[in-house]
């Protein structure tokens, strides 16, 4: 025929007809995928996630598609008959003459196949997709890849940041969601924290909670405050508490938004507690904590091979001393790794001189990074010893985090790691 492209199979390839798009139940029905590289380790995860039953034949597989769980990898070339029982499979290799051979046993056994290599000369195509919120959404764009990538990108996009498809009022079931909101910077939170933040009927919010995350909330979202001002107003627990449990009882959805993780220093637990008790449906959404994220905004891993094998994070919420610390200080003095503390600006002195008569070493260095990975951020370097009066001479405020260990010195830029090798 004219203007068709031939196809090694004997069918003819018609690039201007479209594909039919179609969504597979492939729960316990065997997926076959010939070839074990990069193409086929990005399909890994979607077929895993539709439940199939995925074999994997390859000369060669990488390491991420050997080690992938609940598959069956044969290492081996492809031989004929290797697609018996399937009801899909993908050609992937990277020898054009091995992926006809694999498209044609598929097409003789009636069995759709996607050829990675030349998608004309295939049976089926898999679309750029995207998942949200319990859809499905897949792009296919008459074989131009670049432009169905790009598709799915912005439906992705609009679908997270609210601008497309946003939640109306009362659509989401009634419940209560934990969110970590993460360190402070908006685009630091979890996808999934993201999309239930923008379902939300009420968000109860905490003074850490990235600010700019609420501007984006719809009208009709009301705003609890339940910030806690160090050593100022907050917010009893048992009415936050009575906040989320009553607005679910009356059927809205509720998110609490939390800095940071919910369970590291933010009394999620306790919340998670007193929902389940009155019987309400809770969610809990991890958040990233600034104990890790803003020493690595700052340039510092707070673990380095060969320099710490530990990290402890400690709260400075009462001085060492105190009838109700939980904290050895003792005990950290003594360790040789990381010591990241939170909530320990206003009483640094006192944290550096309990490591310190601990038996750390007043040289140790010491960083400390304020709002880390906010607009404001900036990193104090110093030691042990010297500190506290630094931070007092350059009025560092909360909320900040403080690093203490060989990995505060590091400095990418020159190569410095600490004190290693001095």
């Amino acid at each position: 025929m004219p203007g068709s492209v031939p196809d090694v199979t004997g069918r003819d390839a018609h690039p201007d007809e479209e594909h039919y798009l179609v969504g597979l139940d492939l729960r316990g029905r065997r997926v076959v995928l010939i070839g074990g590289g990069s193409v086929v380790s990005r399909r890994l995860g979607t077929l895993a996630a539709s439940g199939a039953d995925i074999h994997v034949i390859a000369l060669d597989p990488t390491p991420t598609v050997e080690s992938f769980p609940g598959i069956t990898v044969t290492t081996r070339a492809y031989r004929p008959g290797d697609l018996a029982g399937a009801w899909y499979a993908l050609a992937c290799t990277d020898d054009p003459q091995v992926n006809a051979e694999v498209v044609a046993e598929a097409e003789e056994r009636h069995i759709f196949c996607v050829r990675a290599d030349d998608a004309r000369h295939g049976t089926a195509v898999t679309p750029a997709s995207v998942q949200h919120d319990r859809l499905n959404i897949g792009v296919l764009a008459s074989g131009d890849h670049r432009r169905s990538a790009r598709i799915r990108s912005e439906i992705a996009q609009g679908l997270l940041d609210g601008s497309l498809g946003t939640p109306s009022q009362g659509s989401h079931p009634a419940g209560v969601a934990l969110v970590g909101g993460g360190p402070g910077d908006p685009e630091l939170i979890t996808v999934r924290g993201r999309r239930l933040l923008a379902a939300a009927d009420v968000v109860v919010a905490d003074r850490l909670a990235p600010p700019a995350l609420l501007a984006e909330l719809a009208p009709w979202v009301e705003i609890i405050d339940a910030a806690k001002v160090p050593y100022g107003r907050a917010m009893k627990q048992e009415a936050i508490n009575d906040a989320l449990v009553d607005n679910a009882r009356a059927g809205k959805f509720v998110v609490r938004l939390k800095g940071g993780d919910p369970y590291v220093y933010g009394r999620g637990f306790e919340e998670l507690a007193a929902c389940v008790q009155a019987g309400i449906p809770v969610t809990v959404v991890p958040g990233i904590t600034s104990a890790i994220a803003a020493p690595a905004a700052a340039g510092i891993p707070v673990t380095h091979r060969g320099v710490t094998h530990e990290v402890v994070v400690v709260s400075g919420h009462l001085p060492p001393g105190h009838p109700e610390s939980l904290v050895d200080w003792s005990a950290l003095g003594r360790l040789k790794g990381t010591l990241v503390l939170m909530m320990a600006v206003e009483r640094l002195e006192q944290f550096t001189e309990a490591l310190i008569t601990g038996g750390r070493d007043p040289q140790t260095p010491v960083a400390v990074i304020e709002q880390g990975s906010m607009p404001g951020q900036r990193r104090l370097t110093s030691t042990l010893a010297a500190v506290a009066d630094d931070a007092r001479g350059q009025s560092v405020r909360p909320p900040a985090i403080v690093v203490v260990g060989e990995v505060a010195a590091f400095d990418a830029a020159s190569g410095t790691l600490g004190r290693v090798g001095v």
